[in-house]
Order: C-alpha cells, then structure tokens, then sequence
C-alpha cells in the first residue's frame, strides 16, 4: 500500500524545514533537530519520574525511572511490578533519554511496569561499543536493584527503537544465560545489520524520513571502519547458536522503512533458534512511528501491542 494519508502529511511537513542532510551537520545540530521533533509528542502523567546517575564503565550513567500511574494494576500479584529497561533510538549518535520521554511514559502507564530509560553513550565521540558497556551496566544495575525499583527479579524485560533496539537485542544475547533469565525483549524496527545489504535499504533509502545516507553516516560515526559483520553491532550475523534460548520477542517493523528487512529477518533468525517470536509490520508507515503516536495512528496502535505484550509477559 502507498503511505498513509497522516504519514504523507508528516513527509510534506518535513520538506518545508530546509536543512541539509544529516551528514553535512554536525551531531550537535542533528541532535539540536532531533530533539525539536520529539517536542510533537505528547507526555502522559505517570507515577512519578525521577533522574538519578548508576555506575557505569567509563562513569555515571544517566537513566530515568518511570512508575505508572496511580490505579494501574501491577502485572505481578504481590504488588511489585515488572520493569522494562529501554534504550532510546538515533543511530547510536542522537536521542536521549529526554526525547524518548514521551514513550517511556506511555509504556509505563500502558504495560503496568517500572521503565528504566538509559543514556547510553553517544558516537562519535564515543564509537563502538561504548555503548554496549553502557547498555550491559546499566542492565546488569537494574536487575541488581529491582527491590529499590519496587520491581520483581523473576520479571525484567529490555527494549528499544532502533539504534536502542539494536543494543535490546545485544543485552538480550549477552544476557541469555543470566540468572534469573530476562522474559522479553522488545524490538522496535531495530537496526541488526550493520553492513546494509538488504533491499530495504535502497528501497525506501529516499524520501521516507530516515535515509540511507543518514544510515551511513550514523555507521561511520558509530564504528569507522570497524567489522560490519561483528556480533555485537550486527546481532543478524551472531552465531546462530548464540541465539538459542535468549528471551522472547516482539519485532515490530514498518513497510517504508530502511531497516525494514533487517528487522524482519532478525526476526526469522530468532524463531530458527527456537526463540518465541511475535513480528509485526506497519504497513504504510515510516521509521520512528513509534514516536509519533499524536500525529500517526499506527503510533497508537504499536504502543497499544507493546504495552499488551508487556503485560503478558511479566505477568
């Protein structure tokens, strides 16, 4: 199908902001516009929120923490709530935990969980896998701490959006035979191969909102000239057998999106190790619809089937 009414409004809105590509910017002004865009999100009321700094590889560690609403019921019978530790989109270069705040309120109130956001940090001043060490600390934190997060052990997830769904699907391997095991991942349109060969890539490269050459450009800032085939940037070419027994999945992707494939095929790679997975595409919406759930219904929709698998699994 052609993009959906909404999504075409959204594109023609884009095209009236005159600014060169992302790659002849600098990261601060990719960053800078980046940030003005998430202000078109809504921020639900939550709990309470509150910034704190864990301890992290190369020092603190921003993170968020989210608690739902008053009156909505724990997934857990005893009263504490399971928790999702979610890492936020933007090729590993821009997003924070400030743009991704509107989500992360919506998963909390939505799922019935406590959600962690976590400001991994950014390449290119620091590249590969800087953010992975991150990522993994601040995991490993969160499962440490679940009693001061009100939450269960037994019942921790991670997610992200792409570049955060790339790292989700990382601490989810890394993780795999972590005691007690982690119950989901959740993966929004996420990045899982770094050498871009699927045809998604030049498909929808153009026009669609994220590009091919924002995609090379957040590549080169990330790893240089690094091994695209690692594991670690590309959980597509991890060992099949490293796949086996990680955590059940949510694999969300959208039909004109670069990543498209990618994600798709992640998917298929994790049900060939026997991992329970469920993969769902958007059709005739764009990368970052998941952000966007004020201007794009499909928004509302992957929010909605986010926080309904949330649920199930930490119940």
């Amino acid at each position: 199908m052609a993009v959906t009414p909404e999504v075409q409004n959204f594109l023609a809105m884009l095209a009236t902001v005159e600014a060169p590509p992302a790659s002849e910017q600098t990261p601060d002004e990719v960053r800078e516009a980046y940030a003005a865009l998430s202000s078109l999100a809504s921020r639900e009321d939550v709990g309470s929120v509150a910034d704190r700094t864990i301890p992290g590889p190369a020092g603190g560690i921003p993170v968020r923490i989210y608690t739902p609403v008053d009156g909505v019921p724990a997934a857990v019978a005893d009263g504490t709530r399971g928790v999702l530790v979610f890492f936020h989109g933007g090729g590993w270069t821009i997003g924070s935990i400030e743009t991704h705040d509107p989500s992360c309120r919506a998963l909390a109130n939505g799922a019935g969980v406590v959600v962690v956001s976590v400001e991994y940090r950014l390449a290119p001043e620091h590249p590969f896998p800087a953010a992975i060490d991150d990522a993994l600390a601040a995991m490993r934190w969160v499962t440490g701490h679940t009693a001061e997060l009100g939450a269960d052990p037994g019942r921790v997830a991670v997610g992200g959006d792409s570049a955060g769904g790339n790292l989700a699907a990382v601490v989810a391997r890394e993780l795999r035979d972590a005691e007690p095991p982690l119950r989901f991942q959740l993966l929004v349109y996420p990045a899982t191969d770094m050498t871009m060969s699927f045809p998604s890539i030049d498909e929808n490269g153009d026009g669609y909102f994220l590009t091919k050459d924002t995609m090379s450009w957040f590549r080169a800032n990330y790893m240089s000239d690094g091994d695209h085939t690692d594991g670690l940037a590309s959980p597509l070419h991890a060992d099949p057998a490293d796949l086996a027994g990680v955590a059940p999945a949510l694999v969300v992707t959208a039909e004109y999106d670069p990543l498209r494939d990618e994600g798709e095929a992640y998917a298929e790679a994790l049900r060939a190790a026997g991992v329970a997975v469920t993969a769902t595409r958007y059709d005739g919406v764009i990368h970052g619809f998941f952000s966007l759930p004020d201007i794009l219904p499909e928004g509302k929709a992957v929010l909605d089937e986010a926080c309904q698998a949330l649920r199930t699994a930490l119940a």
